[in-house]
């Protein structure tokens, strides 16, 4: 609702004021109305009022018709007039935002980054290793260097926006004149359009290269390890930095080892005689055999501990252990002769075992109960 008061009154300033005097007044009422930053139930009406005082007072010619017919000569106010002065305007003055709009999308941008997965064996994983890889990427035309004119050429200001990267439409509504402000259509709020395009990027400013890069994978690596290569992504926009390529590393998987963390895990086969006796044995680990000693009467699932036999730390030093779990392998074929020494073995042992090729004791009931 149009307010009533005298403009002069709103913006507490006398009629003989200078035009930065009432601008000075505006700016201090609006920061202290302004709905966004004055939750009191009468800061948006008071904000309105405002505005409206304000825009009639700015205007030399509206203020000059002002002091001399009041508010009645201009039909009890002026918001149905196109001064292209409304919320965003008043944003703009008091907190410049429209110009950090503007300086945000002319300002040098970082290129994105790029993703690279890279497959390793088991050993290259541990003790780390040198590759070689090839990446397809957006690097800056080096024919018209960025700028997407042809050399010898210059872009020019763009006719739409005049170089401000930004078009702004007045609307109308009960409230006031309001200000849309939107990114240009011509120059893509760069604020400058090329009319020669270069011929190397035509005029996109960037060329899709290949290029091989050679990777120092460090020891100890593992599944979802990146390896950050800096600047060496997609090229930046308006003279910004290139974005980082990212390495991301997969392991396969070995035969027989196993990986926790910094710790190996494999699992050792061993017979009856050598869990009950005892034996010493070589194994294998990442860096060749070592000797492990299994005690007499080792049970299935009992683990021995290789120190230092492990994966390297990634960060620091030392590695981790390898840890050998045996089990022992019943056998399933026997010859005449073992399964004769294990029949003597079982009747020391104080349990009768019944040889092949004799009847079981089910059969034998069989022949009882007929």
């Amino acid at each position: 609702m149009t307010s009533e008061r005298d403009y002069y009154d709103i913006l507490s300033v006398s009629r003989s004021s200078s035009d930065a005097e009432i601008k000075r007044a505006y700016h201090s009422l609006a920061r202290e109305y302004h709905p966004d930053l004055n939750k009191s139930p009468d800061a948006e009406d008071r904000f309105k009022e405002i505005n409206e005082a304000y825009e009639v007072l700015s205007d030399r010619r509206k203020r000059s018709e002002y002091d001399r017919w009041g508010r009645t000569g201009f039909g009890g106010g002026f918001a149905t007039e196109s001064s292209g002065f409304g919320f965003s305007d008043i944003f703009d003055d008091l907190f410049g935002f429209g110009g950090m709009r503007s300086a945000a999308r002319r300002a040098p941008q970082k290129g994105p980054d790029l993703r690279y997965d890279l497959t390793l064996s088991f050993e290259e994983a541990a003790f780390g290793c040198k590759k070689e890889i090839e990446i397809t990427r957006l690097s800056t035309c080096p024919a018209c260097r960025g700028t997407g004119a042809d050399p010898g050429t210059e872009p020019i200001r763009c006719p739409q926006c005049s170089g401000t990267g930004e078009v702004r439409r007045v609307r109308q509504s009960v409230f006031g004149s309001f200000v849309n402000v939107s990114t240009c259509g011509r120059c893509g709020g760069e604020g400058e359009v090329v009319t020669t395009p270069c011929t190397e990027c035509r005029g996109q400013k960037q060329v899709r290269v290949i290029k091989r890069l050679s990777i120092d994978v460090p020891a100890g690596v593992d599944d979802g390890t990146q390896i950050r290569l800096s600047e060496e992504g997609q090229a930046g926009t308006r003279g910004g930095m290139p974005g980082n390529l990212y390495v991301v590393i997969s392991v396969r998987k070995h035969p027989y080892f196993k990986r926790q963390n910094h710790d190996i895990f494999l699992e050792l086969p061993i017979n009856v005689a050598q869990a009950t006796l005892g034996d010493e044995l070589e194994v294998p680990t990442l860096n060749g055999s070592e000797k492990l000693i299994i005690p007499a009467g080792t049970q299935t699932g009992e683990t021995f501990r290789l120190r230092k036999q492990g994966i390297p730390y990634l960060r620091g030093e030392g590695r981790g252990d390898q840890l050998v779990t045996v089990y022992v392998v019943t056998p399933q074929k026997l010859t005449l002769e073992q399964r004769q020494l294990f029949e003597e073995l079982a009747a020391t042992l104080g349990e009768e075992v019944i040889p092949q090729g004799e009847k079981g004791f089910f059969d034998r009931l069989k022949e009882v109960l007929r």
